[in-house]
C-alpha cells in the first residue's frame, strides 16, 4: 500500500496507515541502535544510546497499545524513509576511521531519526485527536516527548564537545 494508496479512504485509514509506518520505524531502530553503541567511542553518547534504546522498546511497547485501543492488531508497513536514514548512516559511519569524527556521524545519524520520528508523532496526535481519540494521543504524546528530549541531549553533546572534539 502505498502512502496515498486508494486503500486509504478515510483519516482513520490514514491514521492507521501512519501508526504502521512509525511502528515499523521504531522496530528497525531497536535493530540499529546496538550497532550505533558498538561505534561510539564517547562514552556520553555509548550511555545516551543505550538510555534511548530502553526508550524505544517502550514505544514499541506503547504503539501495541495504540493498535489495540484503536481495535487494530499491531502490524507494520515498510518506512522507506526511515530505511534511507539508516542506510545513509551506516554508509557515512562505514567510511569514517577517526573515533571522533564517527561520533559526531553518529549524532547527526541520530538526530536524522529523531527528527523524523517527532514529525511523525506530532501528525500522529493530531490526527488521533481529531478522530476523538484522545487515550491514543495521549501515549503517543509520551513517545513524542522523549524523541524531542533525546534531540534536545543529541545537540547538547555535540555542542558541548563532541563537535569540537571532531573539528
Amino acid at each position: 500500500m502505498g502512502f496515498f494508496s486508494k486503500d486509504i479512504k478515510t483519516m482513520d485509514d490514514l491514521f492507521v496507515h501512519a501508526l504502521r509506518d512509525i511502528y515499523y520505524a521504531e522496530k528497525q531502530i531497536v535493530q540499529a541502535l546496538p550497532e550505533m553503541i558498538d561505534k561510539a567511542s564517547d562514552p556520553q553518547l555509548k550511555q545516551g544510546f543505550q538510555t534511548h534504546l530502553g526508550e524505544t522498546k517502550q514505544h514499541v511497547t506503547r504503539l501495541e497499545q495504540v493498535f489495540r485501543l484503536h481495535g487494530q492488531e499491531p502490524r507494520m508497513v515498510d518506512c522507506p524513509a526511515i530505511d534511507g536514514i539508516l542506510d545513509e548512516a551506516e554508509d557515512v559511519a562505514g567510511e569514517v576511521e577517526d573515533k571522533s569524527v564517527l561520533d559526531a556521524a553518529l549524532i547527526a545519524a541520530a538526530q536524522a531519526v529523531e527528527h523524523y520520528e517527532i514529525t511523525r508523532y506530532g501528525t500522529l496526535i493530531a490526527w488521533a485527536k481529531e478522530l476523538g481519540r484522545n487515550d491514543c494521543a495521549a501515549l503517543l504524546q509520551q513517545n513524542l516527548d522523549e524523541e524531542k528530549a533525546a534531540d534536545k541531549k543529541l545537540t547538547a553533546m555535540a555542542e558541548s564537545k563532541l563537535n569540537r572534539r571532531a573539528a
